[in-house]
């Protein structure tokens, strides 16, 4: 069941981010996708949850929702469109190393995985410095560093933008490969742990430009990256 709502006191990305954290903790709501131009929320949840009870876990900030524009939906957002922008970027990457590492009509497997790491570092790197504070707020939600240690929410997409340099420029090919296993490794713990104790928050791979829930997806895409870097260990 999906219901949408005029949210006030909303201004910016760090706004955003604390309404997603109020509500998501109220009992039921699954996913709730923020539309700041708008000053809308969508919630998503297993049953009808009074407006009161939305507004309860508001209480004390400067946040509150609007009953005359309430609107319910009984139909679920589809993997396809909930998941557009990552699959975009994902064949972008592709797409682009394919072309970089296809030469004399063959295919340079070990320059195409070199470049889909950097293209997938860089990128996903840029979205995250977008709005770093929304970013690390968001990480530390379910990755088991930032949890403890939450200033690592703010070094984690440097350490990518480092990563991404690396295999762009073929640095210490070992060392960089390492590096992205532990880093990755450690990563996909958190994912594995919201994913299979059925978390519904939102994944901050592409930081917080785009609203997308945490799920297997997430875990593939992270899996993915150790895999790689383990192959070309291998070949190295």
């Amino acid at each position: 069941m999906k219901s949408t709502y005029t949210i006030e006191g909303m201004t910016c990305s760090s706004c955003e981010s604390t309404v997603r954290q109020k509500l998501m903790q109220v009992s039921g709501v699954q996913e709730l996708y923020i539309d700041l131009t708008k000053k809308e929320v969508e919630i998503e949840s297993e049953k009808a949850i009074s407006l009161s009870e939305l507004q309860k876990s508001l209480q004390g900030s400067k946040y509150s929702l609007l009953e005359k524009a309430v609107k319910t939906i009984d139909n679920d957002v589809s993997t396809k469109s909930t998941y557009a922008p990552l699959f975009l970027v994902f064949a972008f990457i592709t797409g682009i190393s394919f072309i970089t590492s296809y030469k004399n009509e063959t295919m340079d497997i070990m320059l195409f995985m070199n470049h889909f790491m950097a293209g997938f570092f860089i990128v996903f790197s840029f979205f995250k410095f977008l709005n770093l504070r929304a970013f690390a707020d968001s990480y530390a939600m379910y990755d088991i560093i930032a949890k403890k240690i939450p200033v690592y929410g703010y070094v984690y997409p440097f350490i990518e933008l480092l990563l991404g340099i690396a295999f762009l420029t073929a640095f210490n090919p070992f060392l960089t490969n390492v590096a992205t296993i532990i880093i990755m490794g450690i990563s996909s713990i958190g994912v594995i742990e919201s994913v299979l104790n059925k978390k519904k928050i939102q994944c901050a791979c592409l930081g917080t430009v785009f609203n997308l829930p945490m799920s297997s997806i997430t875990i593939v895409e992270d899996l993915l990256m150790v895999s790689m870097s383990l192959i070309m260990l291998i070949i190295l």
